[in-house]
């Protein structure tokens, strides 16, 4: 203690004469009459960096001369996102069987819907679906879209009181006006089975950490690569936008799986040149058709995590605009609702390049769900201490 007073004699002293570290005051004058409200360091916080990915609203020129050439025929694989994700939900529906005739309890999953974006409507109408189907009890809550932030913590507070929700979707993104984070920091770390909590996504970030809860679309998308026999480690993987709900803990997955990642994002300059060296492509812009044949390495694999509401009237402009860019899903859903579902990629130029690639709808889509009701499934073993 009496050595640690010394020093800051020592330091107050220098100060005064302007003497640091008993250096004569010629080698350095320090200022102490400077204006204090000048900062100490130019570096602005972090927070203050975020810029909102902007991406343009149609899909970039097609004038990248690219070495990659596109076969006239397809070439790639399908990825069936549905029919993977079924074959996790009968194994998850048998456990929640077991479970029930075993202790008679059963997960159960709440969700919280504030305002009235379409393609949320779209997620959760399957997710409550997709709950009944396997035997989870589920219960759904609406807000209005100009709700106060307090209204969507009482409501996150009642369900975390609740022992028989195990899990509480909150689903994202939320109105601009809402404190994202002040909100997710109320959620119950053992119910946040999206795994947005602050310290789900940290332990996710760092090596030797392992987080209650995985992203549930970032862990569909590994989970697809992995069923569909595709080597991840030492590959060079590209992530396309940088969002905290999938971009972003995508990219940190990856890199846990050991494959050299680069982001690309809004503000990222050629594009299409960083996409084109990729193994493995997971695209999460919002952009219909951002990413042409020509962005895609031959052999590729393309996972294609946007899900873009397309209204019906204007699908033939935009098929024009798209030019080669003409699939169209047959079996798509969404389309009853008077408007359909189109990926980030246009989707007839990639399968003549990629070795694999998902569809738009019924690729990742069914996975982000399967992955929500093991994550719950997981939460409610937890509680029951059911193995």
């Amino acid at each position: 203690m009496m050595l640690a007073r010394t020093r800051m004699r020592r330091v107050a002293a220098a100060c005064k004469k302007g003497v640091r570290n008993g250096m004569p005051s010629t080698t350095r004058t320090i200022n102490t009459q400077m204006d204090d409200s000048y900062p100490i360091l130019l570096s602005p916080s972090l927070v203050s960096l975020d810029l909102p990915d902007i991406w343009p609203t149609n899909s970039r020129p097609n004038d990248f001369q690219s070495t990659c050439r596109c076969s006239n025929e397809q070439t790639a694989a399908i990825i069936d996102g549905k029919s993977i994700a079924g074959e996790i939900m009968s194994r998850i529906a048998c456990q929640v069987w077991r479970m029930k005739e075993s202790i008679g309890r059963v997960p159960g999953l709440a969700v919280i819907m504030v305002g009235q974006r379409r393609d949320s409507q779209t997620y959760v109408r399957n997710k409550i679906k997709a709950c009944e189907e396997t035997g989870i009890k589920s219960s759904m809550t609406e807000l209005h879209g100009n709700c106060k932030d307090d209204e969507v913590v009482n409501v996150l507070s009642r369900f975390n009181e609740d022992p028989s929700i195990h899990g509480i979707l909150l689903q994202l993104p939320l109105p601009q006006h809402l404190d994202e984070e002040k909100i997710l920091d109320v959620m119950s770390l053992e119910k946040d089975v999206d795994g947005f909590h602050p310290l789900n996504m940290g332990n996710l970030a760092m090596r030797g950490r392992q987080p209650l809860f995985i992203p549930c679309t970032p862990k569909g998308c590994i989970e697809l690569l992995m069923r569909s026999g595709v080597e991840i480690m030492g590959k060079k993987a590209v992530v396309i936008g940088r969002s905290n709900i999938v971009g972003l803990p995508t990219s940190l997955l990856l890199q846990r799986h050991h494959a050299t990642v680069s982001i690309v994002h809004a503000f990222t300059k050629n594009p299409e040149q960083i996409t084109c060296e990729a193994d493995i492509v997971v695209t999460a812009a919002g952009v219909p058709n951002l990413i042409r044949g020509n962005w895609l390495k031959p052999g590729a694999v393309v996972i294609d995590v946007g899900t873009n509401p397309i209204e019906v009237s204007i699908l033939q402009k935009l098929k024009i605009e798209a030019s080669n860019c003409k699939h169209v899903e047959t079996q798509d859903p969404s389309c009853e609702y008077g408007y359909r579902l189109t990926g980030d990629v246009c989707y007839e130029e990639a399968v003549r390049v990629a070795s694999a690639v998902t569809p738009v709808p019924g690729g990742v889509g069914p996975m982000t769900i399967a992955m929500l009701l093991s994550n719950t499934l997981d939460s409610a073993k937890r509680a029951y201490d059911f193995t």
